[in-house]
């Protein structure tokens, strides 16, 4: 969905303001609908029950989208289905890691699938894109999504470990000032990848390259994340989680910056794509290794919960919605330039506060 939504909301003659607004519509909702679904599924222990019920209802909403193409209405389905959908991410992160108890660091060989079905579904759309009109997405959405749903049926949940309650509860834990700085910082990080998710297509698409070249430079991003995802758990052993963030968030910004001022030279492109595999995939396996770390077994779905919440939502929220004017008012060139300015302050904030050991 994400590489061509942009262009399927501008065929519909949506210009920028309005596709950064809807844009940020669909990860807004991950700001409260993952608490809510974190703290039922902790508090009924209901994991995968709550996990089916949000992949078969965000199914049944989206599919309402091919109904009408009026901006209210569209934006009244990306919140209802995303709202439902949320149940599913950040929750079955701990199913996968309730069934990797005692080999975490394996978790990137997990997550990789998910990379690969993004490179099979994007490579392959980009192509067919090429000969259909881009108005045929939703339709195609819709049946990975129900794919999704009956795929959830054969998946089993593992009893859960005890929870071990600190003092003061979640609230405890988050006001302190090692989590607060990370979430800041993996704030940070997605608000400096809206222009990316939001506008990388149309960007592409002005500059003259095919959709089917558009779907590749996506699809090359993953297949790179891929790559890191099958070492990172020896990545994980043989680095400090403060050595790979910081070298991640330099060269996010050196990505941004590139493609603000390279779009272009496709050599380039082709280069810093690759670059996806630390701005993303190792900056999502240390961050889900650091709520670990951090909330420990005292509330596990509410911190991947908040994590999803804070970051992917309010920080893809932000992105999406900032970039949609900046895209309008400065031009693409700065709303690049912009992004790479905030992934070097998250940069920074990670240098000198990321220090105690729980980072390393």
């Amino acid at each position: 969905m994400l590489p061509y939504w942009s262009l399927y909301l501008s065929s519909l003659g949506y210009d920028a303001r309005e596709i950064g607004w809807l844009m940020a519509i669909l990860t807004g909702t991950r700001i409260i609908a993952p608490n809510f679904w974190g703290w039922l599924s902790d508090r009924f222990k209901r994991r995968l029950g709550f996990i089916r019920f949000g992949a078969l209802s965000g199914f049944l909403l989206f599919s309402g989208i091919t109904l009408a193409d009026e901006l209210f209405w569209i934006a009244l389905v990306i919140f209802a289905y995303s709202f439902f959908w949320s149940a599913i991410l950040s929750q079955f992160e701990v199913v996968t890691l309730n069934h990797l108890e005692h080999k975490r660091e394996t978790y990137s060989h997990v997550r990789l699938w998910g990379s690969i079905g993004f490179i099979f579904a994007v490579g392959s759309l980009g192509l067919v894109f090429d000969l259909l009109e881009i108005s045929y997405l939703p339709v195609f959405v819709a049946v990975l999504m129900l794919c999704i749903w009956l795929s959830t049926l054969f998946i089993w949940e593992l009893p859960e470990v005890a929870r071990q309650p600190g003092s003061g509860g979640v609230w405890a834990i988050i006001k302190s000032p090692e989590v607060f700085v990370f979430f800041v910082v993996f704030f940070l990080l997605q608000v400096s990848h809206g222009p990316y998710y939001v506008f990388f297509s149309v960007y592409l698409e002005a500059h003259h390259y095919s959709k089917a070249m558009i779907g590749f430079l996506w699809s090359l991003g993953v297949i790179a994340e891929v790559v890191l995802f099958i070492f990172m758990h020896r990545l994980l052993v043989r680095f400090y989680l403060r050595q790979i963030i910081l070298v991640s968030l330099l060269l996010t910004t050196v990505r941004w910056y590139a493609i603000a001022n390279g779009i272009d030279n496709l050599p380039l492109l082709l280069a810093v794509q690759c670059l996806h595999a630390l701005s993303f995939g190792a900056m999502h396996a240390a961050g889900i290794e650091l709520v670990q770390r951090l909330f420990g077994r005292s509330h596990p779905g509410q911190g991947q919960a908040l994590y999803s919440a804070l970051t992917f939502g309010l920080g893809g929220a932000v992105g999406a919605g900032a970039s949609g004017y900046l895209w309008v008012s400065t031009g693409p060139v700065m709303t690049f330039n912009l992004a790479a300015g905030v992934s070097f302050i998250a940069l920074l904030m990670a240098y000198f506060w990321f220090s105690s050991e729980k980072f390393q």
